[in-house]
């Protein structure tokens, strides 16, 4: 595809500035100069749905948060080594909507950052090393947590790949599980073989609803089963809530409620404060005091006044806007305008989601549910040409990835499912 030359010119400067492999979305990359709500702009002025974005949390440029950024870079900002009120009374906020055990936070600036504390929190708890992920997720980019992913190792490190154990992640679709053993089972054996190798188990990390897993269907209450086998080896249980928090299910402000469980530690970043780069460490006392003395630890940035007014806001504009009532009612209308696209399409293998995360498998035929990757490739593209935003996720990528903003609204959704509609009637199948 031809790209257009002003778009030719941007990737010409990236792969000089930035170097080599820095990834684009779609065979032909946009160019976003403008966001509002859910909408976004590019550089000719074409107007398209954002349907993926989660960082924008509360919308594009939300009225509120540019205007508690403003204020407060107006009149301060500084490392956390000052007294300021602006970090208490926010850890005092975001705790507040959790359980009473999880009650300290250590601020950071991005998700990567929060789960490698997490993780060092747990080595400080248990004197162990060994750290148990899914084998089809994603938690981040440092040196120790990017060895979680593991269709995204990196091709060098520093030897920390030892510490790290992959249980077979969730797939309702072809391995259903209804009551959570399945998963429970193959996280137990994975302790086990910690045990057997002297490294010793101290965690189980995973996303509460699944998200890069492609968000299996499970119903409510799924992870007790595992959060009681973690428990019973002496490990932590940590919950990243990066993506699928902050009300993103719809029943629930965090999806680990919604699955049942009050975790060790939760870990939040992207959508926190709604592009500002804010991460956190969320855990009870004992276990932050536990990181404290083990390790000597200090964020310049992480928890500054501008990012905790940032933040703050984004709680105030989710419970005031009553968003977490807008994600369980545009949810379900989504499933139920996916689920008449199931009908009507046989590529559409499995439709699942809850809240403001939903999306459908897509397989080359439905008795042997063989993954319809290209096919997948070929629909998101052909999305974006006609101005509608979204991905694709999964062990296989051929899950469609719908992950909007939250004031996403009924009449957004039906401009998607109609688009989408179109799309599926006039995209091949095969190629």
């Amino acid at each position: 595809m031809t790209l257009s030359r002003k778009s030719q010119e941007l990737m010409d400067r990236r792969s000089r500035l930035l170097g080599p492999n820095v990834p684009t979305f779609y065979q032909e990359p946009v160019h976003f100069v403008k966001g509002e709500g859910v909408w976004l702009w590019d550089a000719e002025g074409r107007k398209y749905l954002d349907c993926y974005n989660n960082v924008p949390h509360v919308g594009h440029c939300n009225p509120r948060v540019v205007e508690a950024i403003c204020r407060q870079a107006r009149t301060l900002n500084t490392h956390t080594r000052y007294l300021h009120e602006g970090i208490l009374d926010y850890v005092d906020r975001l705790t507040g909507t959790m359980a009473p055990s999880l009650d300290t936070a250590i601020m950071t600036c991005t998700g990567s950052e929060a789960n490698d504390i997490a993780l060092r929190m747990a080595e400080a708890v248990t004197g162990k090393r060994g750290i148990i992920a899914t084998d089809a997720t994603y938690h981040g980019n440092t040196a120790l947590v990017s060895q979680l992913g593991q269709s995204n190792l990196p091709a060098v490190g520093f030897g920390l790949e030892q510490y790290v154990r992959y249980a077979e992640a969730p797939d309702s679709y072809r391995h259903p599980d209804p009551d959570g053993a399945r998963f429970a089972q193959s996280v137990a054996e994975q302790i086990a073989a910690h045990e057997e190798t002297g490294t010793g188990f101290a965690a189980l990390i995973i996303c509460p609803f699944f998200l890069n897993e492609g968000f299996p269907d499970h119903p409510d209450g799924w992870l007790a089963p595992v959060a009681e086998v973690v428990r019973k080896a002496g490990g932590l249980l940590i919950c990243d809530e990066v993506q699928s928090g902050f009300g993103r299910t719809g029943t629930h402000l965090w999806a680990h409620e919604k699955m049942g469980v009050v975790p060790d530690i939760v870990v939040l970043g992207k959508p926190m404060a709604n592009g500002h780069p804010v991460g956190c460490v969320v855990a009870n006392r004992d276990i932050v005091g536990a990181f404290r003395k083990g390790y000597r630890y200090f964020n310049t940035f992480g928890g500054n006044p501008v990012s905790c007014a940032a933040a703050m806001a984004v709680l105030q504009e989710i419970e005031e806007q009553g968003l977490l009532a807008n994600a369980r009612t545009v949810g379900a209308h989504a499933i139920a305008r996916l689920n008449a696209l199931r009908q009507k399409y046989d590529v559409i293998g499995d439709v699942r989601g809850s809240g403001l995360i939903f999306g459908a498998e897509m397989v080359l035929d439905r008795a042997h549910k063989q993954p319809a990757i290209a096919f997948t490739d070929r629909v998101i593209n052909a999305m974006r040409q006609r101005g509608i935003i979204h991905s694709k996720l999964g062990r296989h990528k051929n899950a469609l990835k719908i992950r909007p903003p939250m004031p996403f609204s009924v009449e957004n959704a039906d401009l998607l499912f109609d688009t989408l509609d179109d799309v599926l009637a006039n995209t091949p199948v095969a190629a």
